[in-house]
């Protein structure tokens, strides 16, 4: 047949199958190259129709073709959808452990019938044995390989068992591959070929540029009551929320849900049944909000997600537009909102420690590339498009937040070249807070004990406070000027770049107001009128702080034992005027709110009455009732002095988080008496010394502050102990 009679059997066929009438992109390149027989390397963004790619030569061509996926929940449905085009029942099924003895009896019977075109397979399915005697059986048109970036070492989501597939599939028989992936760098498209043995395969890349998608780095400051904002300014749309951590996922459906909005968790760890249910309901749209860890969204084909926002920073470049690209599919408005704190990123890192090197640094210099891509004021997309190998050429995109808010940069040449000869001179036994010390001029007991408050170099740049030094080591380790220690995971050390940029420095710009490291501090969002939706009220924050003044004075209690900062900041955009509405408020609780709270919504009450002030009652938050169980429980434990270990493993919590539970109560104005705990975790002189450095010279209860001034022989968890215990006897 020529090659127009072919073009016109395939328009048919596509016509027939799927009820389309034209093809999209590089869609029929791709699957004519797979008809004849070629090795076939894909590489398309989501929403490209990759699964078209395969699933169209699949019908056409004798045999069954073999599909590889990772995910239970793209197989299904994927399955489903190719039944809903077919009359035949059995064109479509998959293999997996979800299947009972009868389902796997019911696909082995169609597929030795020949009623069976696609039979899909996760890589660990494919290895047993009476599947590969089951496949042994059959005439295969071709292997599909979907996701495959799952195969590199380099790529988001890299799994081992992806890496046998070669093998399997020498010893099940061999046939044309194609291979298929919405987010691969030039290495790991390298490693993917390398490792399937396609080198030869002729490959189609389409742009990995989105044009509709909207991308926006926000500061991780009150980020539960940001989302429920944006969720509520854009309701009746579906969207989804991605978190690093399963807790986090029902924590924040949990708010969701107390807040009128309907919304799903999804995680690894829910029971299938019910993961299932979950996503089926997000896709009939009974719900419009689906909260996830990453294991939602590859392959779920709904169109219309009209936003996808990440609580956390994903751990690497490609996971981030991979689960981004979930947004606006069909063309439509697509919002992509991520909120970041640099304290995100030192998570990740710590969860690192302990695997073997290789893969920490791998996985390093993937968060550094996301460290990158978060505090640049480049366009995004530009910043994106490089990163996959595609050079975006406009000037700006016009659609993303540093093009349509640009950010003033300063030159940072000076400052990076005085950061390096510091380094140089202190040695490489030293992490980020420790040189920022120096630099600053701040000589706290441990830069006393390594002589450094000696140093010519001491103090030479006190005129920047810790955030811009912390912005310049950072460019200077995304730059490779800076070297992080892999084995002592954060020792910084200089490099040969480093040196050779001492002698000829090039030009280097910051953006000094990216400053996301200041995690739960509002002060960003709220003063600076516009991010995150809500602005302070700033003539009765200023009142209020007034007020705060003489009530700690008349006390004698530093005022941050009354209230936080952010407490008074959350007061001049909520405006309580009753003790029942100043318990919403952020770090109120009804200890506080009782024993010091009537002046402060007497004098709100005043200021509302005579501005004329229509209160925003939609955005109080309501707190979730299900929390408190943990809440009881912490208290009734500590009141039995029982070990703080054994709390959190009894309540499933590390100990971060159980610190971080306390600290709740403790600043909501519950009293708790741990002293039985730190009288024999902590050294009593430490403890006083800490305790002391509270009471006499703290400005605020900033653990960061506290660390800084005792000095590096004081761990954070000592020093967040004492202050609970000093909060607790002074304040509440």
């Amino acid at each position: 047949m020529d090659k127009s009679g072919s073009n016109i059997l395939l328009y048919d066929k596509l016509k027939d199958y799927f009820g389309f009438s034209s093809f999209k992109g590089n869609q029929q390149a791709v699957i004519e190259s797979v008809l004849e027989g070629n090795d076939t390397f894909v590489l398309m963004p989501t929403g490209g129709g990759k699964s078209l790619c395969y699933q169209l030569p699949a019908l056409m061509m004798e045999g069954v073709a073999i599909v590889i996926s990772p995910l239970i929940a793209l197989m299904k449905n994927q399955v489903d959808a190719m039944r809903a085009f077919s009359s035949e029942e059995g064109i479509a099924h998959f293999l997996n452990s979800s299947l009972t003895k009868a389902a796997v009896a019911k696909v082995r019977e169609d597929v030795l019938a020949g009623h069976t075109k696609l039979l899909y397979f996760a890589p660990e399915s494919l290895t047993k044995e009476e599947n590969v005697s089951l496949l042994r059986k059959i005439k295969i048109s071709f292997y599909a390989i979907d996701e495959a970036h799952c195969i590199s070492e380099w790529g988001h989501d890299f799994r081992p068992e992806y890496r046998r597939i070669r093998p399997i599939i020498n010893d099940i028989g061999k046939a044309p591959l194609i291979a298929l992936t919405a987010t691969a760098t030039p290495k790991v498209q390298l490693d993917i070929q390398k490792n399937l043995g396609m080198q030869n395969a002729r490959l189609f890349r389409s742009s990995f540029n989105r044009p509709n998608l909207y991308y926006e780095i926000r500061p991780k400051n009150d980020v539960s009551k940001d989302i429920i904002r944006f969720v509520k300014q854009n309701e009746s749309k579906s969207g989804i929320i991605y978190c690093l951590s399963r807790k986090k996922v029902e924590e924040l459906t949990e708010l969701l849900v107390a807040n009128g909005i309907r919304a799903l968790a999804y995680h690894a760890g829910m029971d299938t049944a019910l993961r299932a249910q979950n996503q089926d309901r997000f896709l009939m749209e009974h719900v419009e909000v689906i909260v996830a860890t990453i294991a939602f969204g590859m392959g779920i084909d709904k169109p219309d997600v009209r936003y996808v926002i990440h609580h956390d920073i994903p751990k690497s470049l490609e996971g981030y537009y991979q689960e981004t690209g979930r947004a606006g599919r069909d063309g439509g408005e697509g919002r992509c909102i991520t909120f970041y704190s640099y304290k995100d990123i030192q998570k990740l890192e710590k969860f690192m420690q302990g695997k073997p090197v290789a893969e920490q640094e791998i996985g390093k210099l993937l968060l550094l590339e996301t460290v990158s891509y978060a505090e640049s004021s480049i366009c995004r997309r530009k910043s994106l498009l490089h990163y996959f190998g595609e050079e975006f050429t406009d000037e700006s995109c016009d659609n993303c937040d540093n093009c349509n808010n640009p950010k003033q940069k300063i030159d940072a040449a000076a400052d990076m070249k005085l950061m390096l000869q510091t380094l140089e001179a202190i040695g490489d036994k030293f992490k980020i807070d420790y040189l920022q010390s120096v630099l600053a001029g701040r000589a706290t007991s441990i830069v006393k004990s390594y002589g450094h408050n000696r140093s010519e170099w001491f103090g030479r740049g006190e005129e920047h406070n810790d955030s811009f030094w912390g912005v310049v080591i950072r460019q200077a380790l995304i730059l490779g000027l800076v070297d992080k220690n892999i084995e002592n995971y954060g020792l910084l050390a200089i490099n040969d770049r480093g040196r050779a940029f001492i002698d000829r420095p090039f030009p280097v710009r910051v953006t000094p107001d990216h400053d996301y490291d200041r995690e739960g501090d509002q002060a960003d969002v709220i003063i600076a009128a516009g991010k995150g939706g809500g602005v302070a009220d700033e003539e009765l924050f200023a009142m209020l702080k007034d007020l705060l003044r003489a009530v700690s004075k008349r006390l004698g209690l530093p005022p941050f034992v009354i209230f936080q900062e952010p407490s008074l900041e959350d007061m001049s955009i909520q405006y309580p005027i009753t003790i029942e509405e100043l318990q919403n408020i952020a770090g109120v609780g009804a200890g506080k709110a009782k024993k010091f709270g009537q002046e402060f919504v007497d004098l709100i009450r005043r200021y509302v009455d005579q501005n004329e002030i229509v209160r925003p009652h939609d955005m109080v938050l309501k707190s979730v009732a299900g929390k408190s169980g943990n809440k009881v429980y912490i208290i009734q434990s500590i009141d039995r002095k029982l070990n703080l270990e054994e709390i959190a493993r009894s309540r499933d919590l590390d100990f971060d988080e159980l610190l971080t539970e306390i600290e709740s109560i403790v600043n909501a104005g519950t009293r708790l008496n741990i002293s039985y705990y730190i009288d024999e975790a902590i050294d009593p002189d430490k403890a006083g010394e800490i305790y002391d450095y509270f009471r006499e010279e703290a400005q605020s209860d900033s653990v960061d502050e506290a660390m800084k001034e005792l000095g590096g022989d004081f761990t954070e968890e000592e020093v967040r102990l004492v202050r609970i215990k000093f909060i607790c006897e002074q304040g509440n």
